[in-house]
């Protein structure tokens, strides 16, 4: 298992560097935001345009940046909301088989077929042509819009590395299941539940 446990240590440093990333990112957005509107009130005060859709395009793909990048983050210190009515007063195995029957029957499909669904369109994206070359970028409709290659490529990345850090809470899992937690200096008597909708 030493392998495993290098690969999901490995994958949950990632994790938590794009977490890190995306608060970044959140405090970036603020300043945009309110860039956005002060120059849009100064504009309209002095009778001329400051903003332009560059701007307005900036703060949506920042937004969409701080989503795409947490998504493994979440998964990895399992701050993603349960729905559940009776998961947390189950032992901690029992709640490790139930993370990892729903992560191979429903999590990993749902990568890959995400991984799948999102592929051409970003290849499109980048400008591939039906002969296979490279034109130009998808460009945004507004006038002096951002291109969209870039922020559709992030797709890719979010659901790779939430597929990775699948694969690392199922290693996280088996280690619990055969009693080796301590590997990850997991605490399976005090766990606390994620935050719960009953």
């Amino acid at each position: 298992m030493g392998l495993a446990v290098k690969f999901a240590k490995f994958t949950d440093k990632i994790s938590g560097f794009l977490g890190m990333i995306s608060v970044y990112v959140t405090i970036i957005l603020v300043f945009v935001g309110i860039m956005n509107v002060l120059l849009r009130y100064i504009g309209e005060a002095i009778g001329t345009k400051l903003v332009n859709n560059m701007f307005i395009e900036t703060q949506w793909y920042l937004y969409t940046l701080i989503f795409l990048l947490a998504f493994a983050f979440n998964m990895r210190d399992g701050v993603n909301v349960r729905v559940d009515f009776w998961y947390a007063e189950q032992s901690p195995k029992t709640k490790a088989w139930i993370d990892l029957v729903g992560h191979v029957l429903f999590l990993i499909p749902f990568c890959l077929l995400a991984l799948n669904v999102t592929w051409g369109p970003v290849l499109k994206s980048w400008g591939q042509l039906p002969d296979g070359t490279f034109g130009t970028w998808e460009l945004s409709p507004d006038p002096n819009g951002l291109p969209r290659a870039p922020i559709k490529s992030m797709v890719l990345v979010a659901f790779f590395t939430l597929l990775m850090q699948t694969f690392s809470e199922l290693i996280k899992l088996i280690a619990i299941l055969r009693d080796q937690g301590h590997l990850f200096a997991i605490d399976t008597d005090g766990v606390e539940a994620p935050v719960r909708i009953e």
